[in-house]
């Protein structure tokens, strides 16, 4: 996902709980910095936000038009070659 590289700086008040462990991630290495974190944190609600939308629209869509017992039968033998073709 692309983003225009110009910032905007907002204020965020957070739990004590939250800012602790946010400044743990920091320490560790995990973020460069705090604002570093919150984009992660931002950028992932983001795409959980586009993926759940895509979601609902699979699921009005199968809602509207139901898949035909010919198109359940291929999906599952689909399914069904998949798993044998794991190297499990």
């Amino acid at each position: 996902m692309l983003f225009d590289m110009r910032t905007e700086q907002i204020a965020v008040r957070l739990p004590a709980e939250l800012l602790t462990a946010l400044d743990d991630m920091v320490r560790r290495g995990t973020y460069a910095n705090r604002a570093a974190a919150v984009r992660a944190g931002v950028r992932a609600l983001v795409e959980a936000e586009r993926r759940r939308r895509v979601d609902q629209s699979l699921i009005e869509g199968y809602t509207r038009v139901p898949p035909t017992p010919a198109e359940d039968a291929a999906a599952l033998a689909s399914l069904r070659q998949a798993i044998v073709e794991e190297p499990w």
